[in-house]
């Protein structure tokens, strides 16, 4: 139970006047008129509205009484976290030189009339080297190699696969150099077509060799149709990309590989061919986040006394990077001085600060007068007249951050022979700062836990603390096997438009899923087996018929836009906070959400298809789709068919 905070004094504005009053009639009683219109009344009423605020802040003192006891228990508010995102540079032209883009290179949103330019930087130095292709080397699926660079430079034309390709064939393109992160262009010409295939969905992969492995390649465009025509395609090659010797030609290898087709996909029945083959590098991606790097910070000088307090001009500091460290000037330089979370653990010669994120504020360590009159050290301090600085820190993040897709589109740095830059996927992990009230919903958690995990609950609560950016995390046990733990967990993400999630956006991040595995391995008990990892999710799909009196295109839209916010992972559900793990979707709930659209008249007819998402596979028409514990919704493919409603005869 909760124990109650006390109220100190009950009374209110329309209390205090009464009660004014009420002495006026005892003090006074010559004084008759009590109307609002009197100026004493007046004066009573003004008085007793001053002291209604200062009822209302006395009554605040256990709040900050409150405050002041968290602060003693160490629980400290957690600072945002920075939103971050892959950026692609376009160039203006191929170049024949290297392009250097800058460490903080800056990019941003468009600025609108309602909102700021969200501004983004970027975390390392980008490269952006020229290619051009020297090796054309063909690979049967039995593993047979052969270079035929030699009939490219003459002009004929090259088969790519076998006479009847098989999956497994390769085409392999030697580029002149390494060009990890960076945007290949492969413009490719023939005279004979790649006969039977779909030029909209080929059997093909395009994979970079990284030094260990072929990784994919994102194919942004594919004008060829599957090299079934003249035309260009564009790849965004892998961070590993790197040379390697293949058919004793060093080179920076890209393939074209044949894969087994999907049912019903049609497949080659000759092999297509290459006459004219050209590469060139367009552009480049990186990382880049929604916070700005501060350094060389002066803190100020020592006094050479235990316990000093510093402050950063610039808050909150982000603490998701490299570790922060503090310097201080001695006679030999600089020496760099260990941010911890406590000084429990230091003793008199450990060079240890404690900084809190939130206020900005560095704290040295103290020193303690122990019971026997000692004075215990618990850390160093610093010379009297020591100049004390921070060489890096970053600062900004915050929800702010996380932009759509395509929403990044300004170059606010100048950088030669950059023309645009562009997102293709959401920025994602941007979370701001911990408010007073969330600490306190808290502090109780934090205290229960005691840094170890028993419960399912206690499994959740040290998944949210590891990976603030999770949007929700769920702990079950693992099937047949007991003691062991499945902590699922579920990404924030933003949609591209409305709640219309796609599925690739639901795959949490390896950096995330290793970060909520390494906390709750250190506090699990011995013995538990841990899996962290994505829940399954169960596809639906709704197909309905409605009738709307008018604006039949934007009722349909309407549907769409209310079937995708309720059957949805993250904010669906009945109560808008995210589908319950477990939880079917029923017939009539489904009804009862598109009778609920805005414009619609009657809902003619609703149908439910189970769904998968990685292969689009549809199942058949049921009243009901069962979903599994460990799963959750996804809206896939939902057909609305709306009809104007018939005017009165």
């Amino acid at each position: 139970m909760v124990l109650p905070a006390p109220n100190l004094d009950d009374r209110r504005f329309q209390h205090l006047v009464d009660e004014a009053k009420r002495y006026v009639q005892q003090r006074c009683p010559e004084w008759t008129d009590h109307n609002v219109s009197d100026p004493g009344v007046t004066l009573i009423e003004t008085f007793a509205h001053m002291v209604d605020q200062l009822v209302y802040r006395l009554n605040r003192v256990p709040d900050k009484n409150y405050i002041a006891f968290l602060d003693l228990l160490g629980v400290r508010l957690f600072p945002p976290a920075a939103a971050k995102a892959e950026v692609t540079f376009w160039l203006s032209a191929p170049q024949p030189e290297t392009v250097a883009l800058p460490r903080g290179t800056e990019v941003a949103t468009a600025r609108t009339d309602n909102a700021e330019a969200v501004v983004f930087a970027t975390v390392d130095e980008l490269p952006v080297p020229p290619c051009a292709l020297e090796r054309l080397v063909t690979r049967s699926a039995g593993g047979e190699h052969a270079d035929r660079t030699k009939d490219l430079d003459a002009g004929k034309d090259v088969p790519c696969f076998q006479p009847a390709p098989v999956a497994g064939d390769v085409t392999l393109f030697g580029l002149s150099a390494a060009v990890p992160r960076c945007v290949v262009v492969l413009r490719l010409d023939s005279r004979v077509e790649g006969i039977g295939v779909d030029p909209r969905q080929p059997p093909l992969v395009w994979e970079a060799w990284d030094g260990q492995g072929w990784a994919r390649c994102a194919a942004d465009e594919d004008s060829t149709g599957g090299l079934n025509r003249p035309g260009e395609v564009v790849l965004h090659v892998p961070p590993g990309h790197t040379t390697s010797v293949i058919a004793g030609n060093r080179a920076g290898w890209l393939r074209c590989r044949v894969t087994e087709p999907e049912p019903g996909q049609p497949f080659y029945s000759e092999s297509p061919t290459v006459r004219v083959a050209e590469a060139f590098t367009i552009g480049a991606t990186t990382t880049v986040e929604h916070a700005e790097t501060v350094t060389d910070v002066p803190l100020g000088e020592s006094a050479g006394v235990p316990g000093q307090r510093f402050a950063l001009a610039r808050t909150p500091v982000l603490l998701d990077g490299a570790p922060i460290v503090v310097r201080v000037s001695t006679v030999d330089g600089w020496v760099d001085w260990t941010v911890v979370e406590h000084f429990g653990a230091s003793g008199p010669d450990d060079r240890h600060v404690v900084l809190d994120a939130t206020s900005g504020e560095v704290l040295f360590p103290p020193a303690v007068r122990e019971a026997d009159g000692r004075l215990r050290q618990y850390g160093a301090v610093p010379a009297k007249g020591a100049v004390v600085q921070v060489p890096r820190y970053r600062t900004g993040g915050g929800r702010a951050g996380n932009v759509a897709r395509g929403a990044i589109s300004v170059l606010r740095s100048s950088v030669p022979y950059v023309a645009t830059v562009e997102n293709r996927e959401a920025a994602v992990g941007g979370v701001d700062g911990e408010t007073v009230e969330e600490a306190k919903l808290r502090a109780p958690n934090q205290l229960r836990l005691q840094e170890r995990a028993v419960t399912a609950e206690d499994y959740e609560q040290i998944a949210r603390l590891a990976a603030p950016s999770a949007a929700r995390v769920r702990c079950l046990p693992v099937d047949g096997e007991p003691g062991a733990a499945r902590v699922l967990v579920v990404p924030e993400v933003v949609a591209d438009r409305g709640d219309r999630l796609r599925f690739e956006q639901l795959a949490p991040a390896a950096e995330m899923l290793a970060s909520i595995a390494r906390r709750l391995d250190e506090r699990r008990l011995l013995g538990t087996r841990l899996v962290v990892e994505p829940p399954d999710y169960q596809g639906v799909t709704v197909v309905a018929r409605l009738v709307a009196s008018t604006a039949a295109n934007e009722v349909r839209e309407a549907a769409l836009d209310a079937l995708y916010r309720y059957l949805n992972p993250l904010r669906g559900g009945p109560e808008g906070i995210g589908w319950q793990f477990g939880r079917p979707v029923q017939f009539g709930e489904v009804f009862a959400v598109l009778q609920q659209v805005p414009g619609v008249g009657l809902v003619e007819e609703v149908r439910l298809f189970p769904a998968n998402p990685l292969t689009g596979e549809r199942g058949g028409l049921v009243e009901r789709v069962d979903v599994a514990a460990n799963a959750l919704v996804f809206s896939h493919q939902h057909q609305v068919v709306v009809t104007l409603a018939a005017g009165p005869s």
